[in-house]
C-alpha cells in the first residue's frame, strides 16, 4: 500500500500515465493486485477491486479501451468513457494506482509482435470476432509488463477471456496468479456489461432472456449435454420470436479448459456459454456447470 505521503487521503488513488511513473510507484506496492479494465466501470468492477483488496496489499486498476481487441466494424470510437466517473469509483473502492494510458503509449509504434490464443483463441468469440483474444493477450502482456502484478483479477462473465489468459500465464511461465471472480448481476438476472448502456428499456427486456436460458439449461444439468443445451436453446427460440428479438450468435456447452464442445456423453465440469444480438448490441453470458 502507498504511504499517506504517496497518496493522502486513501481514497484519493495517484494516477500515473506512463510505465515511468508506475516504475516509480512499483516499490512501495508491496504485494499487488492488478484489476485490468477499459472503464465504463460498474459493479463487477467493483467485486474484482474488493477481492483484489483481500488479497493484496495494493490494488493497481488500469483503464485503457484497447483498440487492438476491436474489429474494424465493432464500438470502439463509441466504447463509454468517462475516467472522471471511473476515478471516482475507484477511490470508493480503495483503489491505491489508477493506471490510465493512452493509445500513444500503450502502442507508440505499429504493433507488429502479438500474443496468440491459439487454437483456443479461434472458436466461440475468436471465430466471431477474428483476432480479438490476440488483442487482448497483447495488452494484457503488456500491463503486466508495466504493473509487475503478483495477482491479476478478471471476471468470469467473459470465460473465454479469463480461459485464454490463464493459459497465456501457463504457457508463458508468467509468476502470476490470475483470480476470476464470480458474474455479478443486475436485480432482473442481467448480468453487468458496460454495454449494457446501449441497451434501450425493450432491448433489456428482451436481453433478459440470455439468462432465463442460461439458468434453464442449468436447471436440466441432469439430462446431460443434449439436455441442458435443448433447454436454454428453447427459451432462446421463443426470445427470437420476441419484439425486439434475440439473434443467437451461439449457445454452446464446452469445456472450461479448451473451451471446445462436450460430447454427449460427457461428465465433468463445463460451461453453457451464450452470444447473441439485441438490437444494435452484442452480449455474452455463461454459467459454470458440473455433469
Amino acid at each position: 500500500m502507498l504511504t499517506e505521503s504517496a497518496a493522502s487521503p486513501r481514497t484519493a488513488p495517484v494516477v500515473a500515465r506512463t510505465p515511468e511513473e508506475l516504475a516509480g510507484l512499483r516499490p512501495r506496492l508491496g504485494h499487488v493486485a492488478l484489476v485490468p479494465t477499459m472503464g465504463a466501470l460498474h459493479i463487477g468492477h467493483r467485486s474484482l477491486i474488493a477481492t483484489g483488496r483481500e488479497h493484496a496489499d495494493s490494488v493497481v486498476a488500469s483503464i485503457f479501451v484497447n483498440p487492438l481487441q476491436f474489429g474494424p466494424n465493432e464500438d470502439y470510437g463509441r466504447y463509454p468513457r468517462d475516467f472522471d466517473a471511473d476515478f471516482a469509483v475507484c477511490a470508493e473502492e480503495g483503489v491505491d494506482v489508477v493506471y490510465a494510458p493512452s493509445v500513444e503509449v500503450m502502442y507508440p509504434g505499429e504493433q507488429i509482435v502479438t500474443v496468440s490464443p491459439g487454437r483456443m483463441g479461434e472458436v466461440l468469440e475468436g471465430a466471431s470476432r477474428p483476432g480479438h483474444f490476440a488483442g487482448v493477450l497483447t495488452v494484457v502482456n503488456k500491463l503486466f509488463n508495466m504493473v509487475q502484478p503478483d495477482i491479476a483479477l478478471f471476471g468470469q462473465k467473459d470465460a473465454q477471456q479469463l480461459a485464454v489468459i490463464r493459459r497465456m500465464v501457463r504457457d508463458l511461465s508468467m509468476p502470476i496468479t490470475v483470480m476470476g471472480g464470480a458474474t455479478v448481476r443486475d436485480a432482473d438476472g442481467l448480468a453487468t456489461s458496460s454495454r449494457n448502456v446501449y441497451l434501450s428499456p425493450d432491448e433489456r427486456e428482451s436481453a433478459l432472456a440470455l439468462s432465463r436460458a442460461l439458468l434453464s439449461g442449468a436447471d436440466a444439468s441432469a439430462r446431460g449435454p443434449v439436455g441442458i443445451v435443448g433447454a436454454a436453446r428453447a427459451v432462446l427460440d421463443e426470445a427470437a420470436r420476441a419484439t425486439p428479438p434475440v439473434e443467437l450468435d451461439y449457445l454452446v456447452l464446452v469445456d472450461p479448459q479448451s473451451f471446445t464442445e462436450v460430447a454427449d456423453d460427457y461428465r465433468g465440469d463445463a460451461v453453457l456459454a451464450v452470444a447473441a444480438r439485441v438490437g444494435a448490441t452484442r452480449l455474452i453470458d455463461n454459467v459454470p456447470l458440473t455433469l
